[in-house]
This record gives structure tokens, sequence and C-alpha cells, in this order.
């Protein structure tokens, strides 16, 4: 078979494929239309800029149809999720590796067939790039799927290749072709890659819509439709939000005396907030990562003026709980605050449900791995979470 006609086959391969995903899978097959393919001689299977597909004929000839399919997606999903836009200064290689077991996850999850050297790991379902990049080793071994090509591009305005850029756009890529650059790490994300990235994120979530409106967005692609085109806060803020709900510096509706009359008017609200704080201590949370929890609660507190009841917990809670905090006082963590054995958050709740007055919000520090309680109380719930896990109500945290 010719060059040519190796080309035409492989493109014909790569429609059909494609064609085939937008009637099983119309989310994904709809992302993919907007990558348009184009053979490349320098590329080894198949890589994505951002803007187009580029592939090897040949490479693309050895997959099985299944096999086609998932690198089509997996290229769109690169681009939807913007990791081309979320690297920042991490090392080039490794980001790559744990954008791939992000993708992968998510489409064998989805009952696709993942050609047989794709990276996956079933510990990282559910994690996004960023969680899996610090659980990877710094250089990882092995050949990768695919080649990204972010970073080549990300300036030209997007849908436009600027031909007076294409010399050093093929410099640049044959000098990072899947590797280091020569200190080790790759150049900050180049300007108007956010820009491309919010282009993606609208393509995104068409694409969600569409398929939500003929009725065939899954529940699995939903939730990362949502989370994808929701704003991503650092954990931090998030805390620092339901703190600031928290707090009492509010109107309210209230009930006043008898004395004040039968009308409802509003009040301002001003007092002391009752925070209760509760610490996972089975075991499987690092100490570091509980005093950077505990140490932002603590900085946040007097903001809100909030008294803080602190409960450790594993199995049941700690001898001589709570321990409690005034706005004004430092939350010091006990030593040896360890436990053992299982991991059961109903003690907690229960003890809220003892005290005589009702928690104005209740945080909990864990891995999310235990007995939940069968029913969510009836006051604000945030779960910081160190690991994959749900939960069945409140809030959830992700902390990195």
């Amino acid at each position: 078979m010719s060059a040519g006609e190796s080309e035409a086959a492989a493109l014909a391969k790569l429609s059909a494929a494609r064609s085939r995903l937008l009637l099983e899978r119309p989310f994904v097959g709809a992302l993919i239309l907007y990558l348009p393919l184009l053979a490349d001689a320098r590329c080894r299977s198949i890589a994505t800029d951002g803007r187009r597909l580029y592939f090897d004929p040949v490479h693309v000839l050895s997959l099985g149809f299944a096999e086609t399919q998932f690198m089509l997606a997996h290229q769109a999903l690169h681009c939807a999720l913007g990791h081309f836009a979320r690297r920042g200064h991490r090392l080039r290689r490794k980001w790559d590796f744990a954008c791939d077991y992000a993708v992968n996850g998510l489409l064998i999850d989805d009952g696709m067939k993942a050609p047989p050297e794709a990276p996956w790991n079933a510990a990282f379902r559910g994690l996004s790039a960023e969680d899996i990049y610090p659980l990877l080793a710094d250089d990882p071994g092995g050949e990768r799927l695919d080649e990204h090509r972010f970073g080549a591009n990300e300036a030209a305005a997007p849908g436009a290749y600027r031909a007076e850029r294409a010399e050093a756009d093929t410099a640049f890529l044959e000098a990072h072709r899947d590797g280091f650059d020569e200190l080790g790490f790759q150049l900050p994300t180049p300007t108007g890659a956010s820009d491309w990235a919010e282009t993606w994120r609208s393509r995104l979530a068409s694409s969600a819509s569409e398929a939500a409106r003929a009725g065939r967005l899954s529940a699995h692609w939903s939730a990362i439709a949502d989370h994808a085109i929701a704003p991503r806060l650092p954990w931090r803020s998030l805390l620092e939000r339901f703190m600031m709900r928290a707090a009492r510096d509010d109107f309210s509706f209230a009930r006043r005396s008898r004395r004040e009359g039968e009308a409802l008017l509003p009040g301002l609200e001003s007092g002391e907030a009752n925070l209760v704080v509760a610490v996972d201590t089975s075991g499987s949370i690092p100490r570091d990562a509980l005093e950077d929890f505990l140490e932002e609660v603590d900085a946040m507190k007097g903001q809100v003026r909030a008294n803080v009841a602190l409960l450790l917990c594993d199995a049941a809670l700690a001898p001589g709980m709570p321990l409690r905090f005034h706005p004004w006082e430092r939350i010091e963590l006990p030593e040896g605050a360890s436990g053992g054995g299982g991991t059961r958050f109903t003690p907690v709740f229960d003890w809220a449900e003892t005290e005589p007055v009702r928690p104005d919000a209740l945080l909990y520090f864990t891995d999310a791995e235990g007995e939940f309680p069968q029913r969510a109380p009836d006051y604000p719930v945030m779960w910081v979470v160190l690991g994959n896990a749900p939960v069945p109500f409140g809030e959830r945290v992700q902390l990195n």
C-alpha cells in the first residue's frame, strides 16, 4: 500500500470511528468533531495540540476499531478538560502521564476498550490529573500512548494556525516531544492557553447540553461535565466560604421576646458561631495534613467569631472529648492524637445531637472511608477529604 493509500485508509477509519462514537456516545463524539483530522509524518501515533488531531496512518491502521474509538475520545477529553492549560510549572513528562491516567480511567469506566499499553490504575479512579501527579515518579517509565503537542501553538488565535510560526513550531515539537526540556522542566503555560481552555469549556458545556437534550447523557459523563464546567477553587477558599456562611453577622427573622410584639421583624444577628470540628484519627490521615487543616480553621475562626468544639474520633470518640476553644484561643492538637481500628462517623453526629445548642456548622476532616449516619443532620456539614471516597450528604471538598 502506498503512502497516499495508507493515509486515505487511515482517514476513512478515523472518520468511521468518529461517526460511530457520535451515535453510541454523543457527548464524547461531539467533542471529537471540534478536532480536524490531519496526517502528519512527524507523528508517531496520534497527537493533538488542542486545535487539530494529528495521526500516523500506519499506527491508525494497526489499531482495532474499538481502540481507534478510544484514541479519538482520549484526545478530545484532553482538550475538553483543559489539560494543556493546567500544567503550570510541573514536569512535562510526569504531567502528561498524569493526564493520561485521568482520561483513560474515565473512558475505561465508561466501558470503552483501551489499547493494551494504555496507562491505567484502578487506585486513581475519580482523581484529577493534579491529584494523580504527586503519586507518580518524577520520570515515569514506559512509552506514552499518544503525543501531547500542547505548547506548540497556544499563542495563536483559536482556530487559526499562523504560517509565519510554522518553522518555530516544528523546532519546538522536535525539542519537546514526550520528554523533558534542557532543564528538566517545561516553560510556563504560554499566553493564550487560558482563553483556549475557556473555548473548550464552552464546547464541553454545549456537547453535554445537546446530549442531555436528546436523553443520551449518562450519569457518568454528566458528573464529569458538571465538575469541569464549575469553577475550581482551592480547598482553603472553599473552607473560608463555608465558615463565612456559618458566621452570625446576618439578619435574622427569629421570634423575639413577646414584649416586643408578635410581628417578625428583621434584626441583625450578631454573636459567636458554634463550630464543630471533627478529625478522623483512624491512622489513615498524615499528621502534617491534619495540622495544615487545623491551622486554616484556626486562622479563620477568629474572623467569624466561632467557638470550636474539637472532636477526635476513630470508631469512637477519643477520651476527654470535646476540646473547646474560644475565638481568640489557638487550636492545638493533643500529642499522640491517633487512634486505631475502623472508622465510624456516627459518634460525632450522635454527640452533636446531645448538645444543648445546635451547631451552626460541622467540619469533618477524613479520608471518608467508614460508617456514615443513615440520615443527614439539619445543620451544614463540610467534609474535607483526603482521597477519592464519596460522602452521602453535605459539601465535599477535595484536599489535594
